[in-house]
């Protein structure tokens, strides 16, 4: 499978984006799929996950209540949909897929999991 992640950009603190990462070369209708950020010098980090049937999710504390985690099997694509964007949330944001670890989280899954990954989308939040 091979993800391109897509729709960052530049917007104001307290606009909204909607991120996509589409799927090819392979189905991801039984995969779980998460995003994960990298800020300017420090480590990649996980933002939020959804499982296969989009029936459980769960999310950084950093963006719950803000973002929401969304998918069409049909479309074989991922959206990640951040509202109330914040200078901090500036990031490069990569779309990644599981698929042998299960689709239940009560915690952040580890980067390890996660077999495929896009190339990320910048985004970048002016305040």
């Amino acid at each position: 499978v091979q993800l391109q992640a897509s729709g960052g950009g530049l917007v104001q603190a307290g606009g909204s984006l909607r991120l996509s990462c589409a799927a090819s070369r392979g189905s991801i209708r039984y995969i779980s799929m998460a995003w994960f950020r990298q800020a300017p010098g420090k480590e990649r980090e996980f933002v939020a996950v959804i499982s296969w049937d989009a029936h459980n999710t769960f999310y950084a504390d950093s963006v719950k209540g803000r973002f929401a985690i969304s998918r069409d099997n049909a479309k074989n694509t991922v959206y990640l949909q951040m509202n109330s964007l914040k200078a901090e949330d500036t990031a490069v944001y990569f779309c990644a897929g599981d698929d042998s670890h299960g689709s239940i989280w009560y915690r952040a899954p580890p980067q390890s999991n996660f077999d495929w990954w896009g190339q990320g989308t910048q985004v970048t939040v002016s305040s």
